[in-house]
């Protein structure tokens, strides 16, 4: 009880969400779970990767593209690492995209997934969260699982004050004394629906949630203002410089970036280091041009003022660090194609040979 009020009901919720699931692409639905149609391991496990730190409708197409080029996980195992870095290019936070292939390969070696949390949690890129998830949304174990939107849901239904992120425990343990042991899977996307369409962060629509009348903080007029986060240290900027040159055919002048670190194994153009002063470091002498704009982006930790420098090069030039290449925008992730775009505005069309 709390001071008198009977812990909210599991079943309210999931006959909610039997009547109004999101329908998703990697999802099977309520109805289809009633008659024994089981959730792919390998969908819910790709769809719960590109989802981290990423929004459903940002996911959506980039799924169905994966789903579309490697239907199974084997054929995701025997893909080619660039092919792969390629297709994810714009969802952002790549090394969830090199963790995935070596995740595929090492599911492929056991033959299969894990059906435990504990196993899951043995495999490359998959953490806490992705764990639970899979394990109760594919294989219906009683897991625990909390994203951002059950960590608002929880907060909200038993008013919890403490800010985030020191609330997190105390929110866990509050998702786990709910999570029932019947449709376990159903329920873990029953709370996130919630949060996603009805318990949202601004204007929660109160008055057509199934837990309504269990919910202390609108009982106390406060759902709004939860829940309470600590204030976030502002994100430093460091500044670059990009080269980007084209040669007469076409081809431009490009780098993979090391598999560790940001944007690792991502094409990228050649420059200097992101920094406070970065340096003038072209890969290859030339008429470098000043397009009179930069590119600026936002990564998670910090802010990103990038300096383009544009060149026209010989059909003969050899340069000192990279490699000619035909680039296609979309093989390019967000921050490169930015300055793709500006370099590209700027020069007239290539010769044709």
């Amino acid at each position: 009880m709390r001071d008198g009020k009977a812990p909210p009901s599991s079943a309210d919720l999931l006959a909610w969400y039997d009547r109004h699931a999101r329908v998703l692409p990697w999802r099977v639905s309520p109805a289809d779970r009633a008659v024994g149609v089981v959730p792919d391991p390998y969908a819910v496990w790709l769809s719960e990767v590109m989802l981290q730190q990423t929004t459903v409708a940002a996911v959506k197409d980039y799924f169905t593209r994966f789903l579309t080029l490697w239907p199974t996980v084997q054929d995701l195992a025997t893909a080619e690492d660039a092919r792969v870095m390629g297709e994810w290019a714009g969802l952002g936070y790549y090394a969830r995209a090199r963790n995935l292939l070596k995740c595929a390969r090492e599911v492929t070696a056991r033959g299969g997934f894990p059906d435990t949390r504990a196993g899951l949690m043995e495999l490359p890129g998959i953490g806490p969260y992705t764990s639970a998830a899979i394990s109760a949304i594919a294989f219906d174990r009683a897991e625990t699982v909390v994203d951002g939107n059950v960590e608002r849901v929880m907060a909200r239904l038993f008013r919890v004050e403490t800010p985030l992120p020191t609330a997190k425990p105390e929110l866990t343990t509050l998702a786990a004394d709910l999570t029932p042991a019947e449709r376990p899977g159903d329920y873990a996307q029953a709370v996130m629906d919630l949060g996603a369409t009805i318990c949202t962060p601004k204007n929660p629509a109160c008055g057509i949630c199934p837990w309504n009348r269990d919910c202390l903080a609108r009982e106390g007029g406060v759902q709004a203002s939860l829940p309470k986060k600590t204030p976030k240290t502002p994100k430093p900027t460091r500044y670059g410089i990009a080269y980007l040159a084209r040669r007469e055919d076409g081809a431009w002048l490009v780098e993979r970036r090391p598999d560790k670190g940001l944007l690792g194994g991502m094409l990228g153009w050649p420059g200097a280091e992101w920094g406070d002063d970065p340096s003038e470091d072209p890969p290859i002498a030339a008429d470098w041009r000043d397009p009179g704009a930069e590119v600026r982006h936002t990564f998670t930790h910090f802010h990103l003022r990038l300096a383009v420098r544009v060149a026209e090069l010989p059909q003969d030039a050899e340069p000192e660090r990279g490699a000619f290449q035909h680039v296609r925008p979309s093989d390019l992730p967000t921050v490169m194609r930015k300055a793709f775009d500006l370099a590209r505005s700027t020069l007239s069309p290539p010769v044709s040979h």
